[in-house]
């Protein structure tokens, strides 16, 4: 899942972007308004966990800009008023979900990943393929019942393999949707981290190479 987190507060931002990455997801990190807007005009986020107030750009106005773009991402509008009128503003502005700080990490993590199910064709909580079981929110793999464990970023390629439900995915999208905008386009890293996921899942392999297209499942 691709997130992009846009805070002014930078020690907020930093520490938001690292927990999700803990949560195996590819975050980037805008810091005022304007930046968030120049982010979204080349990258595709499954979920915007956007601060309302916000420098440059405010974060009100980004909101209804990316809205009549007809953005394809979620929304998660942060504030530090919890009144009812100021939710009810925020969602009028065309956002999907609101917080109010201080919050509970975990409870932002659990809206993160519920509007990232749904900022593509529903797909269940838990995701079941080829005998494996995938738990995004319990970061939990299972192959024939037997637990998996696997680094962030194997988490993260397996989850969109599953996700795609017997497509192809490219490296282009893998690198897109696991890692974030600093890698390297012309990195081996996907074709690496594919040969460690192949050998954690054991036999028989489920994870079939397109020549010249990408991997499916």
């Amino acid at each position: 899942m691709r997130v992009l987190v846009v805070e002014d507060e930078r020690v907020l931002a930093d520490a938001i972007a690292t927990g999700l990455r803990r949560e195996a997801m590819a975050v980037d990190v805008a810091y005022d308004g304007g930046g968030a807007l120049e982010k979204t005009s080349y990258i595709d986020y499954d979920v915007i966990v956007l601060d309302r107030d916000l420098p440059v750009v405010h974060g009100d106005e980004v909101c209804r800009r990316l809205v009549e773009q007809r953005t394809a991402s979620r929304i998660l509008m942060l504030t530090a008023s919890g009144d009812v009128d100021d939710k009810v503003e925020g969602l009028g502005l065309g956002a999907d979900d609101y917080l109010a700080k201080p919050f509970v990490f975990i409870e932002l993590v659990a809206r993160v990943r519920a509007l990232g199910r749904r900022s593509a064709p529903a797909l269940p909580p838990v995701l079941e393929r080829a005998g494996i079981r995938l738990d995004p929110g319990k970061r939990l793999v299972e192959r024939d019942g037997k637990e998996v464990v696997l680094t962030k970023k194997e988490f993260a390629v397996l989850e969109e393999l599953m996700r795609a439900e017997g497509a192809v995915v490219s490296q282009e999208d893998l690198l897109d949707k696991a890692w974030d905008e600093n890698i390297d386009p012309f990195t081996n890293v996907v074709r690496v981290t594919m040969m460690t996921l192949r050998k954690k899942l054991g036999e028989p392999q489920v994870i079939e190479t397109v020549p010249g297209v990408g991997y499916k499942l």
